[in-house]
């Protein structure tokens, strides 16, 4: 009944199309890049939020469109997925629910995936919504078994190439990378002292960013730049996008990256990064990281960086003075910006931050030391006020490091 229901509404609006078979970003040679745009959405996004459910239904066709609204990855997809059109839907579009979900009460989500009608639903939309939950329902629903695209996932690419916008927020972003989490631990610290198997801790994601970007989420709040990079390493990726919670980076047709809602956004880049493999522990050097603050942009394609409205340079005249910068735990909420904004605030060139974990854990002594340093090519913008900054291309280098144990006494 709910899915004869939501469809019912989803046909009477959708107009159809010739179908695409999309085999990933970029497809077959003869076909062009998309034309569409993608809204990946670190996770906690707000109903109140505007900007961000706004930008999502602008890019879908503006008042009247019709977005698909995916709850595959929740465990309450009907209430998920009745959340998220009811926002979409207060600021002008016409969204209807897909009953494509593992947890969805008398639905089958790998038959549904085939279901042609489903699948003309999405291609004639304007654009897809993803809601956050588990990443791997959603690829392992939209993806058959032995890997190929089912009918609505080609549906989901025709749309994208044919310039419709894909979002998604928490595990709706995951999927945006060919390389997502899959199961990882729930900290930070153990993905950098054992690394990632593949399958496990890592998996497939679906790739409508392309091949060379790695996406995660929930970044800042939750200290997870660290997580991204053995990942990167491990595959290849020189690129990588963390997305902050209820703040959305918006990616064009031109590939070029706005940042838009609450916080912001890291892009950590590898280009000229080393790691000596002759040494048995994570370690990281010449790597560059940068925050995009709300309204700053960058380039996936160039690599350049433009500060949003308002910045201007910092005034190396004002900088403070200060004798050291040290955080104690480099993981913690927002640490890592916080930081930085610090180090660009200062005459000091270097900043460091520790990332132990505690007593209880595996290998307690063993822990990472990050360094911070400011080099030719560090670029720092501020408003005004001081309360917004966008900091470009600071040099980051990781090292294992030892703490002896125990810690601490008590007295």
């Amino acid at each position: 009944m709910l899915k004869s229901l939501c469809f019912a509404l989803a046909l009477a609006g959708a107009s159809a199309s010739a179908a695409v078979t999309a085999e990933g970003f970029g497809g077959t040679a003869a076909e062009a890049p998309p034309k569409g745009s993608l809204v990946i959405i670190g996770g906690g996004l707000r109903a109140e939020n505007a900007a961000v459910w706004q930008k999502i239904v602008d890019l879908a066709g503006g008042k009247g469109a019709r977005i698909a609204v995916f709850p595959t990855a929740a465990q309450n997809p009907a209430f998920e997925g009745s959340k998220a059109a009811e926002n979409l839907n207060r600021h002008g579009a016409r969204a209807f629910v897909v009953p494509l979900a593992p947890k969805l009460a008398g639905s089958d989500a790998r038959k549904a995936a085939e279901d042609p009608a489903i699948a003309e639903a999405v291609r004639g939309a304007g654009g897809a919504f993803f809601t956050g939950g588990d990443q791997a329902r959603i690829t392992g629903s939209l993806r058959r078994p032995d890997g190929g695209n089912s009918a609505v996932l080609d549906a989901l690419w025709s749309m994208y190439r044919r310039g419709g916008v894909i979002a998604g927020t928490s595990a709706g972003a995951a999927i945006m990378s060919s390389t997502m989490f899959y199961d990882p631990p729930l900290d930070v610290i153990p993905v950098l002292k054992h690394g990632v198997v593949d399958g496990k801790d890592i998996a497939p994601g679906l790739g409508f960013i392309g091949e060379d970007v790695f996406i995660d989420q929930h970044l800042l709040v939750r200290g997870r730049f660290a997580r991204m990079l053995p990942v990167m390493l491990a595959k290849g990726y020189k690129l990588g996008l963390g997305i902050d919670e209820n703040t959305a980076a918006v990616v064009g047709p031109t590939r070029e990256v706005t940042v838009v809602g609450y916080t912001g956004a890291l892009v950590l880049d590898l280009t000229d990064a080393g790691s000596d493999r002759a040494k048995p522990l994570f370690n990281l050097s010449n790597a560059r990281v940068s925050y995009l603050d709300n309204g700053d942009r960058f380039n996936l394609v160039d690599r350049s960086y433009t500060p949003g409205p308002g910045k201007e340079p910092v005034d190396t005249r004002l900088r403070e003075h200060r004798e050291a910068l040290f955080y104690t735990d480099i993981l913690g909420n927002t640490s890592i910006v916080n930081l930085l904004e610090k180090l660009v605030d200062s005459k000091l060139e270097r900043a460091t931050g520790l990332a132990f974990e505690g007593p209880a854990s595996r290998a307690p002594e063993r822990g990472f030391e990050f360094t911070f340093t400011r080099v030719p090519d560090s670029r720092e913008y501020v408003t005004n006020r001081e309360d917004a900054w966008s900091i470009y291309r600071i040099r980051m280098d990781v090292r294992p490091v030892r703490m002896q144990q125990p810690l601490y006494t008590v007295e």
